[in-house]
Parts: C-alpha cells; sequence; structure tokens
C-alpha cells in the first residue's frame, strides 16, 4: 500500500479490528438497544454510531485535534460532558431496572403503551442517544490522529488519501461488528423475554459499565 501513502498496513488492519471489538459505550449501547428494543433501534444507533465516528475522524484530520491539544479547558468541557452524558445513561438503566415498582397490570398497560411509542420513536431517540454518546468523547478526536499517524508515510504528499483509506478500513470494522452485535442482541431478546431475571443482570452490568466508563473518561 506504499503507493497510497500507507505503511505496514496490514498491521494496521489488525490493530483497527483489536480496536473495533475492545468494548465500549457506543458497541455496549448498541447491544443494550438490540436486546431491550430489537433491529431497528438498534440498527439506527450502529448507523449513529458510524456518522459520529465519521465526524470525529474529520476533524481529527482538519486540525481539532491539535486545537483540543492546545486548549485544555476546552477538552475538559468536551471530556466533562461526554461523563456526565455516559453517567446519566448509566443510572438511567440502573433506574429502570430498580428504580420502578409497578403492579402486573400496570405493568402490562405500559408494555402496550411502550410498544406503540417505540415503532414510532425508538429508532430515532436511539439514534439521538447514541450520536451524542459518540460526539461527546474527544477523547476520540485526539486517538484518530495518534493511530492513523503511525501508518501515513510522511514523506506521501497528499496525505488525505492514506488517511481516507485508513479511515474506511476502520468504519468497514465498525460497522461490521455493530451489525454483529444487532444480530447478536436480537436474538437475546427471545431468551431475555422468557427469562426476566436475565435482562434484570444485562441491564445491570450495563448499567454499572457506563458508569464505569463515565468515570474513566472523566477522570484519566
Amino acid at each position: 500500500m506504499l503507493e497510497f501513502g500507507i505503511v505496514n498496513f496490514w498491521v494496521y488492519v489488525l490493530g483497527a479490528f483489536a480496536v473495533i471489538i475492545a468494548p465500549g459505550p457506543n458497541s455496549l449501547f448498541v447491544l443494550k438497544t438490540a436486546v431491550t428494543e430489537g433491529r431497528r433501534p438498534a440498527l439506527a444507533g450502529a448507523l449513529a454510531v458510524l456518522v459520529g465516528d465519521s465526524v470525529l475522524i474529520t476533524c481529527s484530520f482538519v486540525g481539532v485535534a491539535a486545537m483540543l491539544a492546545a486548549h485544555p479547558d476546552l477538552f475538559m468541557w468536551v471530556r466533562t460532558a461526554g461523563g456526565l452524558y455516559l453517567a446519566w445513561l448509566g443510572f438511567k438503566i440502573l433506574y429502570s431496572v430498580y428504580g420502578k415498582k409497578k403492579t402486573a397490570a400496570g405493568e402490562d398497560r405500559e408494555t402496550v403503551r411502550n410498544s406503540a411509542e417505540k415503532r414510532s420513536a425508538g429508532a430515532f431517540k436511539a439514534f439521538r442517544t447514541a450520536l451524542i454518546l459518540s460526539l461527546t468523547n474527544p477523547k476520540a478526536i485526539l486517538f484518530f490522529v495518534a493511530f492513523f499517524v503511525q501508518f501515513i508515510d510522511p514523506a506521501f504528499e497528499a496525505k488525505w488519501i492514506p488517511y481516507l483509506i485508513l479511515a474506511a478500513v476502520l468504519q468497514f470494522f465498525s460497522i461490521s461488528w455493530l451489525l454483529f452485535l444487532t444480530t447478536l442482541g436480537a436474538d437475546a431478546l427471545r431468551a431475555v423475554a422468557r427469562f426476566p431475571a436475565m435482562a434484570k443482570l444485562g441491564n445491570t452490568a450495563i448499567g454499572g459499565l457506563f458508569l464505569l466508563f463515565a468515570g474513566k473518561l472523566v477522570l484519566d
């Protein structure tokens, strides 16, 4: 791939694959959405992650990463906003598990009402949440620069060409992985419907992980 300004391309491919399959807020959100709401909202969330990451990759190329590095206060505010949003999602998930006490009849009525609402608004809500989740992680911008630059030939003049190719490979792995998680989660939805305790345990774990990611984002 030297003709396109890329060095050690296959090393990059392995590294990009490892980065994508590592657990993170975006993939957890898509999986959780698939398990609790079904395939369509999860696909909307996956699309939002793709859009958000594309925006961040573009920002990293045009110099936003340098701006964030030069203005630590701005970086801190964006990072804090992202951490608070993650924490809010985590508490919201945990509250849905432990904070509501309903009668069986009340649960049935709410299930019917929520089903109608989800059909009309579930996909949009998942897209919006996943997009905010993706865009409020300023570390991703710095990561893209630090990761991509290792595989770009400094002597190659048109830097946008290798940058675009590397970004396309990363996004291919990303959408493939998110589609896999969507299918996995949608299949798990049937099992969760039969075993409510499994849903409670899974939501507790995901809510806790979101809080963990929030603390890591703010404190690192």
